[in-house]
């Protein structure tokens, strides 16, 4: 039985609280970077509401990438984001999805922003270091795949 539904967002009239689904994909915690991740989400005021281990099986990766799916690097994706464990994360702050876009950086390492966490430890456009949620119904969907309600503190 349900008590209560939990919301992905409070809104007041000051603030927009968000949550925002943060992947430390395989490249970075191949490479032991995950902890230096952490450090720079939580130096950006992120509230961690959430986080755990993964390592997605081919059918899992093609269903969380579905809406790339016929795309050209679908494949890749897929390929990549199954090539060792990552680290699945429940972010949460005011505008948590923009704020983490930002501080990713660009897709392509090359073109993103000094100081971003792509900038910073990404080799590629395809072993980018680290995903998040693009759009608020992108970030209900990808937290929802990766954890329960009982997961989320």
């Amino acid at each position: 039985m349900q008590l209560f539904k939990k919301k992905s967002y409070i809104q007041n009239k000051k603030s927009m609280i968000q949550q925002t689904l943060a992947i430390i994909k395989p490249d970075s915690v191949r490479k032991n970077y995950a902890g230096k991740i952490l450090s720079m989400i939580d130096d950006n005021g992120f509230a961690i509401k959430a986080i755990k281990g993964i390592h997605l099986d081919t059918r899992d990766a093609k269903r969380f990438y579905s809406i790339h799916e016929g795309k050209p690097f679908f494949e890749d994706l897929v390929n990549f984001i199954t090539s060792g464990p990552c680290i699945a994360i429940i972010l949460e702050k005011e505008n948590a999805i923009i704020d983490f876009r930002r501080l990713i950086g660009a897709t392509n390492p090359k073109e993103a922003d000094e100081g971003t966490i792509r900038k910073n430890f990404a080799e590629s456009k395809t072993s980018n270091a680290v995903h998040g949620s693009d759009c608020e119904g992108n970030a209900l969907y990808e937290c929802s795949f990766f954890f329960s309600g009982q997961e989320r503190f």
